[in-house]
């Protein structure tokens, strides 16, 4: 079921746990300021080394509540095998068009795990579709203004984002939406530091002392940012 007024944001995820990982504290600050947030998962990212579809949607409600989401929904593409083929783009703009956002969120275009890529290239696709009218899409026509793009956990380039959110009230919360993905980031996991955690937290000092903040996260963009004032810059 979709909300009956348009979301400002749509987070596009390859897989349950990539919004969280790549900008759940984003998330929480837009929620925060009384914006309409949705994340759509495009597969169910399964099979894991420890996980299942019953573990990992169990999972995905329990990072969601965290959250707080306006909406949240599963595309049932295929994991692993993520393409951005004409039907799945079609899956794709029926959301866009229905959900409404005014912006997208996608991965970054760049990325070792394949899916992450492919979910780029078909998010950036699907955006152009949804705007077409004399077609048989659901709903009505509708075109996002911006995409803007997150770093993904396989990302292993040094890069200069856009702009870094300040996430430093929004940590702790961020983590634990995180860690509710306890098959993926717990169970199997070396327990010797530096563990995963450890490396998620440096992560997100890095990007907050680039903005001399406590905890960031990073976003690109392909268009020039627009701004109308220099006020809500730090």
């Amino acid at each position: 079921m979709f909300p009956i007024e348009p979301l400002d944001f749509l987070v596009i995820a390859p897989h349950p746990d990539d919004a969280e990982l790549g900008m759940g504290g984003t998330i929480l600050k837009m929620l925060g300021l009384g914006m309409r947030v949705g994340i759509l998962d495009l597969t169910s990212g399964e099979p894991t080394p420890h996980g299942s579809d019953s573990i990992r949607v169990t999972e995905t409600a329990a990072a969601t509540e965290i959250l707080g989401v306006t909406w949240r929904g599963n595309a049932g593409l295929p994991n692993r095998r993520l393409r951005p083929n004409l039907r799945s783009r079609a899956v794709v703009a029926g959301y866009i068009r229905n959900l409404r956002p005014r912006w997208l969120f996608a991965p970054y275009w760049e990325d070792a795990h394949p899916d992450h890529t492919a979910a780029t290239e078909l998010v950036e696709a699907a955006r152009f579709w949804a705007k077409l009218s004399k077609t048989d899409l659901p709903g009505q026509p509708h075109h996002p203004e911006r995409i803007y793009y997150y770093h993904c956990i396989h990302l292993r380039l040094a890069i200069s984002p856009a702009f870094v959110v300040d996430i430093s009230d929004e940590w702790e919360d961020k983590l634990r939406a995180i860690l509710a993905y306890q098959s993926q980031f717990v169970v199997g996991r070396e327990t010797t530091p530096p563990t995963l955690v450890d490396r998620f937290r440096d992560d997100a000092a890095h990007w907050g002392r680039l903005i001399q903040r406590r905890y960031g996260e990073p976003f690109a963009t392909r268009e020039p940012l627009a701004l109308e004032s220099l006020v809500g810059l730090i």
